[in-house]
């Protein structure tokens, strides 16, 4: 065959492969989501096998483990005691709280460790949604958004007083960036960033994270806040909004069913992109893998490749550890 242009040239050794590989994973691409608790035992999750809800020794443990491999951030998850949980999630802001003592403990342990706090108010909410519920007369379920903005303020306070180096409200509440960034500034955390959802859809795909939490609605559903997964557009929407309000990095969530979103987003923003490779992304490779059918190294691997190829920066995901064992 007369062919001057042969693809395989660049494939033929793992030398060459190498030279050629346009994208390469490392463990400095990862953020490790952390689930923790007041109890004094670390409890493995049902819905999550091998994902642990971590008490708070257990947790500045795991990662420091992480951070030793490479993973240079981790998020915190808190789940809260019924008893301390309310309409307007009063919690959220205690100075003395689970979050605030978590990241005092980190930041002492791993001053090099970059602790980014999850701020929404359903870990805290009685009734279970991200924002304030109220029902009008007909009584009819309805979040309320400008209120719960100021309940996030209040909760971001809380975490930038304790030390995080970057909130991440997850809660998809109109105008909630500009608020957080005034607020933060006006109290002299300029240097504290702000990762915004900024692209969170109402996925399917959170059942075992919100098993891990208990966190789910007592009622109705968050397809009001969080995004219709038939729509694209939007999501560049969102992104710009928060850009222009203050964002420092934006976040498609979730990544794999959405690797369009992505790439969309890495074209329509010069900011930093994150992509949360959430739970149930998670359970299905662990399950597949469990049963037998597919190698689970090499399928996680691949998938967090590809939600790189697709354009994200940083990969939220709970094989940060495992996958910063593996590529060492």
């Amino acid at each position: 065959m007369n062919l001057p242009i042969r693809p395989r040239r660049n494939r033929r050794t793992p030398a060459i492969r190498s030279l050629v590989r346009e994208n390469v994973l490392s463990a400095a691409d990862f953020i490790l989501p952390m689930f923790l608790h007041e109890d004094a035992v670390n409890t493995p999750i049902a819905s999550m096998p091998g994902v642990t809800r971590w008490s708070l020794d257990g947790l500045v443990k795991e990662a420091g483990e992480a951070h030793a491999l490479g993973v240079p951030a981790v998020v915190l998850f808190p789940k809260i005691g019924e008893h301390l949980k309310t309409p307007l999630a009063e919690e959220c802001a205690n100075d003395y709280g689970l979050v605030p003592r978590a990241i005092r403990a980190l930041k002492a342990a791993y001053p090099t460790l970059c602790v980014i706090t999850d701020v929404a108010l359903d870990p805290y909410n009685s009734d279970g949604h991200d924002g304030v519920v109220r029902r009008d007369d007909k009584g009819e379920l309805h979040i309320l958004n400008d209120e719960t903005v100021e309940i996030l303020c209040q909760q971001a306070l809380c975490h930038a007083r304790a030390g995080a180096d970057i909130v991440s409200p997850s809660d998809m509440m109109d105008g909630r960036i500009a608020a957080l960034r005034s607020a933060l500034d006006a109290a002299g955390f300029q240097q504290v960033s702000i990762l915004s959802y900024s692209a969170k859809y109402a996925s399917a795909f959170y059942g075992p994270f919100r098993g891990a939490l208990d966190s789910a609605p007592k009622e109705g559903d968050k397809k009001t806040y969080q995004m219709d997964p038939g729509n694209a557009r939007e999501a560049i929407r969102e992104v710009l909004l928060d850009e222009a309000e203050g964002a420092d990095m934006v976040m498609v969530k979730p990544a794999g069913p959405y690797l369009d979103i992505i790439c969309r987003v890495r074209e329509s923003t010069t900011l930093p992109v994150a992509a949360y490779q959430v739970s149930g992304e998670y359970l299905m490779i662990e399950s597949a893998a469990a049963a037998g059918w597919v190698d689970a190294k090499a399928i996680a691997l691949e998938s967090l490749m590809g939600i790189k190829r697709a354009g994200a920066d940083m990969i939220l995901t709970y094989y940060a550890k495992r996958a910063a064992e593996w590529l060492k």
